[in-house]
């Protein structure tokens, strides 16, 4: 059962003008009624946050080899997900937004919601993005949290998942006390990086008190009582916190953590790669509940209405279950599709012969079994955020 009790940043943001000066950037106005096609092919410039382009490249290059007369060329570029404000920020007040769309997870767009950064797209163009209409219980729930400026384009349950070499940790704890011991009595063998840097770490800090039972797991500031002590108690045997879930990985690999936060897609696509062993394991813990995330594609105000044409075009042939099914991938956000029914067998064949080979059967069962949740508001996210750093492990971040 989805869990979607949580008021969304976008729900009570009163949007500040929508228009903006003509920009130079593709011309054209960047306000007013968005036609059905461009009247000119445009070059759409890309900016990717999240890592999504692992996902869904293949999906726009496809649609730009056939749609020539709507998009003549597109850019890619790739930031930190804090780095997104400041560059959008910085381009609107200039009058000249360079960035066209914007491929995020729930950190940039809930930063760029509170900052009133974004075009909204819904319900305006809801018509116009029929496959909305088909997302997946769970990836349905993601789009809440977007309101009406994003649109949800990948979607996965997450974790949190313990990671482990089984050579290394015969026994892993199956419970958040049992973990604490091992913590206890293993100084810095477990480890999770930061979790306003990492997709684990702040699934691992938001499933905590599902876990745990706290009184209110979607109040961070007066419901998480039982996990900041826990986390508090936790920091005691934490040597350091990585800046990154890529390095909790190479940590794992090379033995200076022994367990670490993962989850479905951080544990099967390091392991094609192989920056970890085929033979890690995972492990859920007694209480668990899925914490769900999606990646969502913005567009920022001040993007020429032309423009906004053929991107609102790419995101609906993007949300087609042929396109979908690549999402797939080498299990990065796995499964990945955020529409229903789209399965392994229409995937491209290196994404079959990929999770053939390091998928879990297991996460089938543990996906229908266990409760999905949606992840924080934007408010709570980055109060949780705030807290952690202050309270937690901010001192202890690897620089």
């Amino acid at each position: 059962m989805i869990r979607t009790r949580f008021a969304t940043a976008a729900a009570v943001l009163l949007l500040a003008a929508c228009g903006a000066p003509d920009a130079p950037n593709g011309g054209g106005a960047t306000d007013g009624p968005v036609p059905e096609k461009p009247d000119d092919a445009v070059t759409i410039n890309i900016l990717d946050v999240a890592g999504n382009l692992q996902l869904t490249q293949g999906m726009i290059d496809d649609f730009v080899s056939k749609n020539g007369d709507q998009i003549s060329k597109v850019t890619y570029s790739k930031a930190t997900a804090p780095e997104l404000v400041g560059k959008i920020k910085a381009q609107q007040s200039a009058g000249r937004v360079d960035i066209d769309l914007v491929l995020t997870g729930v950190d940039g767009l809930a930063a760029g919601i509170d900052q009133s950064l974004w075009t909204p797209l819904l319900p305006t163009h809801a018509a116009r993005l029929p496959g909305m209409n088909d997302y997946q219980e769970g990836a349905a729930a993601m789009q809440k949290l977007a309101g009406d400026f994003g649109v949800t384009i990948t979607y996965y349950p997450s974790g949190p998942l313990l990671e482990y070499l089984p050579g290394k940790v015969p026994t892993p704890p199956k419970s958040a006390q049992e973990l604490l011991a091992y913590a206890k009595a293993n100084p810095g063998a477990v480890q999770y990086a930061r979790p306003s840097n990492s997709g684990p770490g702040r699934t691992f800090l938001m499933g905590l008190p599902y876990l745990l039972g706290d009184s209110d797991p979607k109040d961070p500031v007066n419901g998480w009582a039982k996990t900041w002590a826990y986390l508090a108690e936790l920091n005691k045997y934490v040597t350091l916190y990585p800046s990154s879930t890529s390095e909790t990985m190479k940590n794992l690999a090379n033995g200076s953590a022994k367990i670490i936060a993962s989850t479905t897609g951080w544990d099967i696509n390091p392991r094609v790669l192989g920056t970890v062993p085929k033979e890690a394991k995972v492990q859920t813990l007694e209480g668990f509940h899925w914490v769900t995330d999606a990646h969502y594609a913005v567009i920022p105000r001040g993007v020429p209405t032309g423009k906004q044409a053929a991107i609102l075009n790419l995101l609906k042939d993007m949300l087609t279950p042929q396109q979908q099914a690549k999402a797939y991938d080498q299990g990065y956000f796995y499964p990945g599709p955020a529409l229903k029914d789209v399965t392994l067998s229409m995937a491209p064949e290196e994404s079959q012969k990929a999770l053939a080979e390091y998928g879990r059967p297991e996460y089938e069962q543990l996906i229908a079994s266990n409760p999905l949740e949606v992840p924080l508001d934007a408010k709570s996210l980055v109060a949780a955020f705030d807290r952690w750093d202050r309270e937690i492990g901010g001192a202890k971040v690897k620089k």
